[in-house]
């Protein structure tokens, strides 16, 4: 949970405002007044208006709606786009009140703020937004602190692990080479890792990782659970690379259950 910082103290701002005369001053949540407009309308009185620098920092939680476990209550399911979107709040230390939709049985009132029934979809002005993509970057955009972009050179690397991964995943036939069509976008992915990590754009996170990470945590466990299949010893960096990126403490909080990305894979594996 992040915290907003008023600066000074309230009691020392508010006794400040209403020594210089105005009494029906109201201030945001989170706002922030510097000791040196406070002189400066010291000096001025009421000929100069009082500057108020507002913080980009969320004061209050945003409203996000994802998939529900079905196998664990009050935790997140097995949608990697639901977790994309929790991992870009995290990363930005937002406060959210996080709601679970059971998708087998959407309730009415989800229906009634998001009529196509999907997820991710977050409160954005009273207004109800969805889609992954559209989401984190309009939270780029209104939260820049940390930021999270990526470079448009680097922002498609690893992008076809996904697809491959899933073309391998409902194969029946060994000799099909969806196995070889992914190793080859995982030898690419390691290969960029290798000159370029520990993450796709450098020392820190970005939006690439966020979106990245959730899909190969469904690579990691389908894969091991339906094919007992692993990340080849010989691609080593894409291997440093998961263990990193599921290390970390956002990740942590907001994963799926193994049990739910087994669920959620078994018929598209078994028929």
């Amino acid at each position: 949970m992040s915290t907003v910082k008023i600066q000074p103290t309230a009691y020392a701002l508010s006794s400040s405002v209403r020594h210089l005369g105005f009494f029906n001053l109201r201030l945001p949540q989170n706002c922030v007044v510097s000791s040196n407009n406070l002189n400066h309308l010291r000096r001025y009185r009421t000929r100069r208006p009082l500057t108020v620098s507002m913080s980009t920092t969320s004061s209050s939680p945003l409203e996000v709606c994802v998939k529900s476990s079905v196998t664990t209550p009050n935790k997140p399911g097995d949608c990697p786009f639901c977790q994309r979107v929790l991992l870009t709040l995290e990363e930005k230390h937002l406060p959210y009140d996080l709601k679970l939709v059971d998708l087998a049985h959407k309730p009415e009132w989800f229906l009634k703020i998001n009529p196509e029934g999907k997820v991710p979809v977050i409160k954005f002005n009273e207004k109800w937004v969805s889609d992954s993509d559209v989401i984190t970057q309009a939270l780029e955009e209104k939260y820049p602190d940390p930021p999270l972009g990526t470079p448009p050179e680097k922002a498609s690397v690893g992008s076809k692990i996904f697809s491959t991964f899933i073309g391998f995943l409902k194969s029946k036939d060994p000799s099909d080479g969806t196995e070889q069509a992914l190793i080859k976008e995982l030898s690419s992915f390691n290969n960029h890792i290798k000159e370029n990590g520990p993450f796709v754009n450098g020392k820190e996170v970005s939006a690439v990782d966020l979106s990245l990470a959730p899909k190969l945590h469904h690579l990691e466990i389908a894969l091991g659970h339906y094919k007992n299949w692993s990340v080849p010893d010989s691609l080593p960096h894409a291997k440093s690379y998961m263990k990193a990126i599921f290390s970390r403490d956002s990740f942590i909080k907001t994963r799926a259950q193994p049990e739910d990305v087994i669920a959620g894979w078994r018929s598209k594996v078994l028929g």
